[in-house]
């Protein structure tokens, strides 16, 4: 095994080891605000050591990777279906391994100083955060696992585990009556989903005889089994990356601690269906079908979560619907067949969207709410987190020459070149409805991003605030840390290093670059940049001029009466609630009754049916003997009395 190789199966291993030694530690005791005890030290120790050691080994890896490397070997052999143990590694999957560990190191950091006092918690340490830091390191184990994998019975096991790990951190504060509920609907709805992805990975692996990821990319499947698996693993990735029409989980996960939304929405859990069908983008591109069904799914979610982000008051609500139209837009980059126009986004998204949750985490431990019409005038008592969250907010709308104005044009640019040339595999129509779609999503991402702004940190406070400040310096670092790559990681997509590390196929030689890959980067500037950057003015124009109106005043009351049908997300979730839940509930209860009523019913209706003949023919066996004889003879008469009526033969 060579050292990259080495480095690539360590990666996953050092914060699986932290989280399975954090799983180990005492819970701290209640109320030692003043004195953390050792089993929190521990905890911390290991939660930012294991996070630490991880992005140490990503960036050596990165560093020292200079082509595709693969290493495996046969781990189980069914009848010639073979599971195997190991590594595909490649520029892309050590970009995205950064990312993951930078993001669960700023979290690992920040919840150190989130969960130690303020109005969140009065003051009262988290008694449960060695359990907490555990389940963030097993949490960026699992993604790592799925982003280092060679093997896709490997790649479901850190799919599965993310799964597990979001209900335990969602419902993770126990006081929140909605975080056990969120917790347990963002299990079931990704379940649904996981099910289409376990139903996916075994076609390919028995069509293909072997789980390996590259035999499976090399094997000639029939197009039915093709386009069979490739919509099932689509189900899996709507669930995980809270895509249409499984998103509804992600707005409600917000009941988690700030932190972990950071972690979810960030570098895991929604980033890795994208990056699994990047991964495997070979088998989507050969079946159109499904690569058209990806871009209406791409371009339904990316307008959802952007008109439902405008009628939001809870911050954070309003980050998680931006994050499910920003999945949108890698999503759309992918269906029109642009992978490095999917993966920059989704490292510029990691960087912004992680600065914005702990940005917003920081107004709320602050001000003790995370209402924006309790709100307002924040700009000089929070000066750090103020700047902070206008390097991410703008990010997030695009504006230029933050990163996500480079990554997002680079959407639209695939979009473009697909609807307007034909390029990629992709239906013309598809490039047409991504591209359109993308381009709505600019003007409404600037409206609710400005909106927010403004709500925020502008004009005077709406409710008295508990003297709100920036925070300490342990919540402030890593939010500093973050905005660096959040402003500048976009100028890394002009041709050079970084755009030739974006490759997403093992070539046969290895100095060759993939066709995946446009040959002068990432970044396409042309005067066509000149009508997202238009739409960008128009939006955040909307919004100021709204708020200027009437600062005290809503922008988001010209919305009138669509207002609460876009606040409920376009009421999907009451039409599931309608269509699943409640059929499924009564189902439920139906099968109970029957159980109960019928199984157990027959069940104990002979046991005491027996038991009462026993105890009758116990009461006749104990009866007095002159009673017993007159009994004797009556029935040996009844039995005389039948043969002679019934007449015995001769």
């Amino acid at each position: 095994m060579s050292t990259t190789t080495l480095l690539g199966a360590l990666l996953p291993g050092v914060p699986l080891v932290a989280g399975l030694l954090g799983l180990l530690l005492p819970p701290a005791r209640h109320g030692a605000a003043s004195a953390p005890d050792t089993a929190r030290r521990a905890a911390i120790v290991l939660g930012v050591a294991g996070a630490a050691g991880a992005l140490a080994l990503a960036v050596a890896l990165l560093v020292s990777l200079d082509g595709p490397a693969e290493a495996s070997t046969t781990w189980i052999d069914l009848g010639g279906l073979t599971v195997t143990l190991g590594v595909r590694l490649d520029g892309a999957a050590a970009l995205v391994a950064v990312a993951v560990a930078a993001v669960a190191l700023a979290v690992q950091v920040y919840s150190t100083g989130y969960l130690t006092g303020g109005p969140r918690d009065d003051g009262d340490i988290d008694h449960r955060y060695p359990p907490y830091a555990a389940q963030i390191s097993l949490f960026t184990a699992a993604m790592l696992l799925v982003v280092v994998s060679g093997d896709l019975i490997m790649l479901l096991v850190g799919w599965e585990v993310m799964g597990l790990c979001s209900y335990l951190l969602i419902a993770h504060d126990r006081r929140l009556p909605e975080a056990p509920a969120a917790a347990m609907k963002a299990f079931l709805v990704t379940r649904v989903g996981d099910v289409g992805f376990l139903l996916g990975i075994a076609l390919l692996g028995v069509s293909a005889g072997s789980f390996r990821i590259a035999d499976v990319l090399a094997h000639d499947h029939s197009a039915g089994t093709l386009t069979a698996a490739c919509l099932l693993l689509l189900a899996g990735v709507a669930g995980k990356s809270a895509q249409f029409p499984l998103h509804t989980w992600l707005p409600d996960a917000m009941a988690g601690p700030t932190p972990i939304s950071a972690l979810i929405h960030a570098a895991t859990m929604v980033a890795a269906g994208v990056y699994a069908v990047s991964r495997l983008f070979p088998l989507f591109a050969a079946t159109p079908v499904t690569l058209a069904v990806l871009g209406v799914m791409a371009s339904v979610t990316l307008l959802l979560g952007a008109l439902a982000a405008t009628a939001q008051d809870d911050i954070k609500r309003v980050l998680a619907w931006s994050t499910v139209s920003q999945i949108g837009y890698m999503t759309g980059a992918l269906a029109v067949g642009s992978p490095p126009a999917a993966l920059f986004h989704l490292l510029t998204h990691a960087a912004f969207k992680a600065l914005l949750f702990l940005a917003a985490g920081a107004v709320i431990h602050s001000v003790g709410t995370a209402l924006m019409s309790r709100m307002g005038g924040l700009r000089h008592a929070m000066p750090v987190t103020f700047w902070c969250t206008v390097l991410g907010l703008g990010a997030l709308a695009g504006v230029p020459p933050l990163s996500g104005f480079w990554s997002k044009e680079g959407v639209l640019a695939a979009a473009e070149g697909a609807a307007l040339h034909g390029d990629g595999p992709a239906p013309a129509w598809v490039g047409w409805l991504v591209w359109l779609a993308a381009l709505a999503g600019v003007a409404v991402t600037a409206w609710y991003a400005t909106r927010l702004l403004l709500r925020t940190f502008f004009g005077a406070p709406r409710t008295p605030l508990p003297h709100p400040h920036d925070p300490p310096t342990v919540l402030r670092w890593p939010m500093l840390a973050l905005a660096v790559p959040a402003a500048l990681l976009g100028l890394a997509g002009f041709p050079g290093w970084f755009s030739t590390h974006l490759q997403r196929t093992l070539p046969a030689d290895p100095e060759a670059v993939s066709d995946l890959m446009p040959a002068d980067g990432l970044i396409h500037l042309a005067p066509t940049v000149l009508l997202p950057m238009a739409l960008l003015l128009v939006g955040a124009g909307l919004a100021w001029l709204g708020w200027r109106r009437d600062t005290a005043a809503d922008p988001a009351a010209a919305l009138g009466p669509l207002r609460p049908v876009l606040a409920r997300g376009f009421r999907l979730d009451d039409l599931q609630h309608t269509l699943v839940v409640r059929p499924t509930t009564a189902l439920g209860r139906l099968a109970r009754a029957a159980d109960e009523r019928v199984v157990d019913g027959a069940v104990l209706g002979t046991g005491r049916a027996a038991r009462a003949l026993g105890g009758g023919l116990g009461d006749l066996h104990r009866t007095a003997l002159p009673r017993a004889v007159v009994a004797v003879l009556a029935g040996a008469l009844l039995i005389s009395l039948a043969a002679a009526l019934i007449g015995v033969p001769s």
